[in-house]
């Protein structure tokens, strides 16, 4: 994977990350390399649970590994009006290679 242009407009922005294994981290993006590898400021990780609303971790700064990332656009205002305690859903599953 590599980081094209796509990622450049997405500097400064407020942007979700599926990991690999299945972690949803929100943040900042303040920087990326060739690898795709990342920084994000302000972050937090959404843990999903079918019996509670989704918890935020504080994370802060965060810098996470680009080789088994999604990276993808977040609409702040869409984002902003959901009542995340009463968001129920199944976690995600950890991607098998």
């Amino acid at each position: 994977m590599s980081a094209g242009p796509g990622l450049e407009s997405l500097v400064y922005q407020t942007i979700s990350v599926i990991t690999n294994d299945g972690r949803n981290i929100v943040g900042v993006l303040k920087g990326f390399d060739q690898a795709t590898n990342i920084i994000l400021d302000e972050s937090h990780e959404r843990v999903y649970s079918t019996k509670e609303g989704v918890q935020q971790l504080v994370l802060g700064l965060y810098i996470i590994r680009g080789d088994n990332i999604v990276v993808g656009e977040l609409d702040e205002e869409l984002d902003s009006s959901l009542d995340l305690s009463k968001l129920r859903a199944h976690p995600l599953k950890p991607v098998i290679h």
